[in-house]
């Protein structure tokens, strides 16, 4: 078999961002990587299901609702891929990702979707691991550009 896509980025130098995996179509799938691979430091289960719960919640309902195809973790705890059409320009993108991290950090209530007839595994969400997530993802994403989301591994 083929070696897919996200297996052959170094994870040994991957650094938190947003990237361009691969483009499928006219569906584009972005690489949130929230923490760096392998080192130890990953996002817990009930934070990043929560996480997942607010930020798909949040694309969904926004300006860009119409773009977005899927909204997933990671297996591996580190982050996310995000689905969305090829109409978006990597600027609507950057936006949609920060504004759903701000979305996130200032949440307070009753986390969307999160009663068991609604979720597979309700009984495990962490509504203040998620937002520390997206805290200290937002530091990274307040200097990040267009420009960045290549695979770049220099600087």
């Amino acid at each position: 078999m083929e070696k897919i896509a996200s297996f052959s980025i170094d994870h040994d130098i991957l650094q938190k961002g947003i990237y361009v995996s691969r483009i499928d179509g006219n569906v584009v799938t972005y690489d949130i990587r929230m923490k760096r691979p392998n080192l130890g430091d990953y996002i817990s289960n009930g934070a990043l299901h929560t996480f997942e719960h607010l930020f798909a919640t949040y694309a969904r309902n926004s300006e860009f609702k119409d773009d977005v195809v899927y909204i997933g973790p990671m297996g591996c705890r580190t982050g996310f891929y995000m689905l969305l059409t090829d109409r978006m320009d990597k600027n609507q993108v950057l936006k949609l990702v920060i504004d759903s991290f701000k979305f996130i950090k200032d949440f307070e209530g009753e986390i969307p979707g999160a009663k068991q007839k609604e979720c597979g595994n309700y009984l495990e969400h962490d509504l203040s691991g998620a937002k520390i997530s997206a805290v200290d993802m937002l530091e990274v994403l307040k200097n990040w550009s267009p420009e960045k989301f290549d695979y770049n591994f220099e600087g």
